[in-house]
């Protein structure tokens, strides 16, 4: 490539805030795979936000990039696959595949999309100095070919729209809102930009744990609480709830020492053990079993969490207190949020 910018390059990334500052520029939050894309006529190169090349498992990306994207230029933006009117996470990460040929099955069975939302250089001009309004600018005015796979996200500088869009997009799978400075330089692996997600508190079923990697047999350190809800007698894996310090880690191995359950004992989830897929589970989740130690009784806790995808925590979950006075099988699916549909085509648009 002859390009000004040469890959991998950091991508800037955003400090977590509690709500939306004002006299900012807002974009929704994509829920996807980060990635910086180079072009330099027909050669496009797709890279994560830790340099991982992405090319060769998104061909219908980069056939899409040099249809609808400027001829030599650096995107930065989210790919991102859509289930019906929703984002799909899963499905996204379904697409790391080794294998050439499933990779080109799934692509053309879930095709993922490319939103942009950051022009870092355009032909020979270099524009991480440029002020963000002007790189938006750029961006829009070079995208007039996009809106087949390749989409401008959008944007706005009106604070209550920001909120609308808050409290509405995440019917779509979105996961909140960013917000940047109009005059902010593009900053590499600075967080010089803000985001806002959704933050919701369930109660949950602690119904095992696994060590962390750094436990020895001198200090055993919990790595995670894995967590459930009831649908019924049947106790769905919903995620983790893994952000300890190393003292609470130690605290906390030493107390689920004392609960780990008997070879023999009775649990919802015994019969995984003997490679039975839990109930919410996904499949790989069956190897990750044999690291996991199930306990006896069940406990409850309550969890601060993002957003569900599927029937599981987005992200780990953020462990908040004990809940001693609750029953497990109390704890269900019917305490969260419903979050009601919204049209994702309507926020992706059409053409730039």
């Amino acid at each position: 490539m002859s390009l000004p910018l040469s890959p991998p390059i950091e991508p800037m990334l955003a400090r977590t805030a509690a709500a939306l500052p004002a006299g900012m520029a807002y974009e929704p939050k994509w829920d996807g795979f980060r990635c910086l894309v180079f072009r330099d006529f027909d050669d496009v190169q797709l890279f994560s936000r830790n340099g991982r090349d992405l090319t060769r498992y998104f061909p219908e990306v980069v056939a899409a990039v040099r249809a609808e994207a400027p001829a030599r230029c650096v995107l930065d933006g989210e790919l991102v696959v859509a289930v019906g009117d929703r984002l799909d996470f899963d499905r996204l990460s379904e697409r790391i595949h080794p294998a050439q040929s499933r990779i080109d099955a799934l692509s053309e069975a879930i095709p993922a999309s490319l939103v942009c939302w950051d022009l870092l250089c355009l032909g020979d001009e270099v524009l991480l100095d440029s002020p963000f309004s002007y790189r938006r600018q750029a961006l829009a005015s070079n995208l007039h070919s996009a809106g087949s796979r390749v989409h401008l996200t959008p944007l706005t500088t009106d604070l209550q729209q920001a909120a609308d869009w808050f409290a509405s997009f995440e019917g779509a799978g979105l996961d909140g809102i960013v917000a940047k400075p109009l005059d902010g330089h593009y900053l590499p692996g600075k967080r010089a930009m803000v985001k806002v997600k959704h933050s919701r508190e369930a109660d949950v079923v602690v119904a095992g744990y696994r060590l962390h990697r750094n436990s020895t047999p001198e200090r055993p350190l919990l790595g995670s609480l894995q967590l459930g809800l009831f649908d019924g007698e049947d106790l769905h894996f919903v995620g983790v709830a893994a952000a300890f310090n190393d003292a609470t880690r130690a605290e906390l191995a030493a107390q689920f020492e004392q609960l780990t359950l008997a070879a023999d004992g009775e649990h919802p989830w015994a019969e995984a053990a003997a490679g039975v897929r839990r109930p919410g589970a996904i499949t790989r989740w069956s190897t990750e079993l044999k690291e996991t130690l199930l306990i006896s009784p069940l406990l409850v806790c309550t969890v601060g969490y993002e957003h569900m995808q599927g029937a599981r925590f987005r992200h780990s979950a953020q462990f908040r207190r004990w809940r001693p006075e609750r029953e497990p099988h109390s704890c269900t699916f019917d305490q969260l949020d419903e979050v009601p549909g919204y049209d994702l085509a309507s926020i992706l648009g059409g053409p730039a």
